[in-house]
């Protein structure tokens, strides 16, 4: 059994993953302000983007672990906007990125799709 047959299958589904997607998210954010410089050299990507990035995740994080349950579906469509967005600044090579940061970009865009599947799926067995 995969671990994500297994989360799909607990009862607190939603719960877990707004949890993980706020820890997930935060530590991303916070890498992203305190290391802002040797993430720009190796991602190819300025450090004050990577600074205003960092800020942004971290209050985002801090709006799913406050508000991810009651409002889900903000989460989920905004988790869709950000890996649909990424892929786009991935394709188009928006901020210059080295081939490191764009599969960096895609990556994370990965990360954040899989986010809102499992969001969508917690959704559906919470109801």
């Amino acid at each position: 059994m995969t671990a994500i047959t297994t989360i799909t299958r607990r009862p607190t589904l939603l719960r877990d993953v707004m949890r993980f997607d706020a820890v997930v998210t935060g530590a991303n954010g916070i890498a992203y302000l305190a290391l802002a410089e040797p993430l720009a050299e190796l991602l190819g990507l300025s450090s004050p983007l990577l600074r205003g990035v960092g800020a942004f995740l971290v209050v985002f994080a801090a709006f799913v672990a406050l508000a991810g349950t009651r409002a889900p579906m903000a989460v989920i469509a905004a988790n869709v906007a950000w890996a649909s967005g990424s892929i786009v600044a991935a394709i188009a090579g928006w901020g210059t990125p080295e081939t490191v940061g764009t599969i960096w970009i895609v990556l994370q865009a990965i990360t954040v799709g899989a986010f809102a599947e499992l969001g969508i799926a917690g959704v559906s067995r919470a109801r």
